[in-house]
């Protein structure tokens, strides 16, 4: 890293870093001077934190509250794609010339499950792609007792700049937001779970698609609306394969520990790193069913490769089944 600067430093444009805190007496001291600093400036900040953080948060602050804008990153970030939109949508709202916008948002945190901490760290290399332009100064902590080296290393990848203590540095680790922006080709684990079963599927056949994911919704103990939103989700990225994917897919469909899994395959590319990340723009032709998916199922998980591209669509199943 480079030499110490202030959170008072002159600050212009967007600027994303990495926050790394041992323990909740480090997070305290790093995040409220961030928070004070745009509270002097006059300038809004809405913080993403779980909601224990959140009311230590708030009791230090005390009057000072009042300014900050808050939310359940457990709640907005169940699905971490729902996240970039939760931070467009405060920059559409409170964003003005001459003035700065101020985030905290911490997506990662040790319970995370392996799939989830992969679409974590995908949207943590995304912020760098979607806000490039904005006067926005986004804090991202790490806790580095709880979350493992590899993970301190990733987001040393994937955030310009790091913050450790009263120290701000450049990160020599960070690739570039074009790097960042390239299809994402990391490979998806084999199913591990059980009761897989593969069927391949043209235009007509798209109904047999249907009929298998409402018997394995069933089967899986789904209830009737959870069962019909995972029907949709996987019919319009089907139904995508068809448009797009050369006509044709391949679906794979298996319970695993909790989660009932459907993987969608077919020969097409998926170019935009932020499908299904951003809300699509009003009177739009296409490009909703991937944003579609990923508001009605607990974690999607994109993928592109030189033989073509995979979309794996998670929904819970019950506890008591």
């Amino acid at each position: 890293m480079s030499a110490a600067t202030s959170h008072n430093a002159c600050i212009e444009g967007y600027r994303h870093e990495a926050f790394f805190y041992a323990g909740p007496q480090q997070f305290m001291d790093g995040a409220l001077p961030f928070i004070r600093t745009a509270i002097a400036a006059g300038e809004p900040i809405f913080v993403v934190l779980d909601a224990a953080k959140i009311e230590q948060l708030r009791r230090e602050l005390g009057e000072d509250r009042r300014h900050v804008l808050s939310a359940d990153m457990v709640e907005v970030g169940a699905n971490p794609a729902r996240i970039i939109p939760a931070w467009e949508d405060f920059l559409a709202k409170h964003a003005a010339p001459g003035r700065r916008l101020w985030g905290i948002g911490e997506p990662i945190w040790a319970a995370r499950t392996a799939a989830q901490l992969a679409e974590c760290q995908r949207h943590e290399a995304l912020l760098n792609v979607v806000f490039s332009d904005p006067d926005f100064s986004l804090l991202c902590p790490y806790d580095t007792l709880s979350l493992a080296p590899e993970v301190i290393a990733q987001a040393r990848r994937n955030h310009p700049l790091l913050r450790e203590g009263e120290s701000l540095g450049i990160s020599v680790d960070y690739p570039g937001a074009e790097l960042l922006a390239l299809p994402f080709d990391e490979p998806l684990p084999e199913p591990s779970g059980y009761g897989e079963v593969v069927l391949d599927f043209d235009a007509g056949t798209l109904r047999d698609v249907r009929a298998l994911v409402g018997t394995h919704s069933a089967r899986a103990g789904l209830s009737d609306g959870r069962a019909a939103d995972l029907l949709l989700a996987v019919n319009e990225v089907a139904t995508n394969s068809l448009l797009h994917g050369g006509g044709r897919g391949t679906m794979r469909i298996w319970c695993e520990s909790d989660v009932l899994v459907c993987e969608v395959r077919d020969e097409g590319c998926i170019e935009d790193p932020l499908a299904g990340r951003r809300r699509p723009a009003p009177g739009s032709v296409g490009g909703r069913g991937l944003w579609l998916a990923n508001q009605l199922c607990e974690l999607v998980q994109v993928r592109t490769f030189s033989s073509g591209s995979a979309v794996r669509l998670h929904m819970h199943l019950p506890a008591d089944v």
